[in-house]
């Protein structure tokens, strides 16, 4: 069996995260523990705790969720003998990115860490809040021509592209308000539904360049090394393992397309992936993959026993 981690991105934050790993797991409270002293806040609390307006704000949501996904990737190495190198890809959405870079030893924990919460910060100055928005198109007719077609129309009085092609019937459009709120209506006319996103800023869109060249500064002076496992990259929707390149798509990634369903596609075809596993907070990705490759099996590890069921089945 062909195996793929999946690491989930922002959205699948909710408090309470991680609390029954700490709870059962040594392994996973020295992450939990080492993010805190990394960024110098207790995120572990906020995490627990909430509130929730808190842990969703950008800069914290994008360290907790890595945070989370590596507990789990460090419980089943330390109590259950799982090593990813075993698995043939690691590919993560958006900041997941991220994280399946570290669980593949690419970043250090604390430097993803330190990593993400600036890439939060940076995004959200990138754009002043109100000038900016992003949308959801979905719908059984939503398809990758439908949206760029709707962007299209948008981008006719402003900034709008395709941030993310996350599945057929699921994809996410970025940009200038004025503009998105023009292709809202064209999909709507093209046969989508749209749903306005309550997001702080327009992500994956060229408007998020600001940040892009903040994240350029920040991953020159940092330490990327091979990963174990090729990570299928974001704006490739291709494996890569070369750490220099590697540091480049990590800035495109910040105003380039998240290439989710076509990432997806070619492990579950040129890849030969029979099995993907989503590591972390929620089953956003799990649920993507059950329409995107619907041969392969897909199944979320969110709790302990999930994690046993799974390093048991190996």
């Amino acid at each position: 069996m062909t195996l793929a981690l999946l690491f989930p991105g922002q959205g699948s934050q909710a408090v309470g995260m991680g609390a029954q790993l700490a709870d059962a797991f040594a392994s996973a409270r020295e992450v939990f523990a080492e993010v805190d002293e990394a960024l110098g806040q207790k995120l572990s609390v906020l995490m627990r705790e909430g509130p929730e307006d808190q842990l969703t704000l950008t800069e914290n949501a994008q360290p907790a969720l890595m945070a989370v996904s590596m507990a789990a990737i460090r419980a089943l190495k330390v109590e259950f003998g799982f090593d990813v190198a075993t698995a043939a890809y690691v590919a993560g959405h958006s900041l997941g990115e991220y994280s399946a870079l570290a669980a593949a030893g690419a970043l250090s924990l604390s430097d993803t860490a330190r990593l993400l919460k600036l890439r939060g910060q940076a995004m959200q100055r990138a754009v002043p809040v109100g000038q900016g928005a992003m949308a959801s198109l979905i719908g059984p007719k939503t398809d990758l021509a439908l949206a760029e077609a709707a962007a299209a129309a948008g981008s006719e009085i402003g900034v709008c592209v395709v941030a993310n092609d996350n599945n057929n019937g699921n994809i996410v459009i970025s940009g200038e308000k004025a503009a998105v709120d023009r292709a809202i209506e064209k999909a709507k006319e093209l046969g989508a539904r749209a749903i306005p996103l309550n997001v702080s800023a327009p992500f994956h869109c060229p408007l998020m360049q600001p940040a892009a060249d903040e994240m350029a500064a920040a991953l020159a002076s940092a330490t990327i090394l091979a990963p174990a496992a090729p990570v299928v990259a974001n704006v490739l929707a291709r494996p890569e393992r070369d750490p220099e390149v590697i540091r480049r798509l990590l800035v495109e990634q910040v105003t380039g397309r998240v290439r989710w369903r076509e990432s997806m596609e070619w492990m579950a075809t040129e890849g030969g992936v029979t099995r993907f596993v989503e590591i972390g907070s929620g089953k956003v990705l799990t649920g993507m993959a059950k329409r995107i490759a619907p041969e392969a099996e897909s199944l979320p590890l969110n709790t302990p026993e999930e994690l046993e069921a799974f390093a048991k089945a190996l």
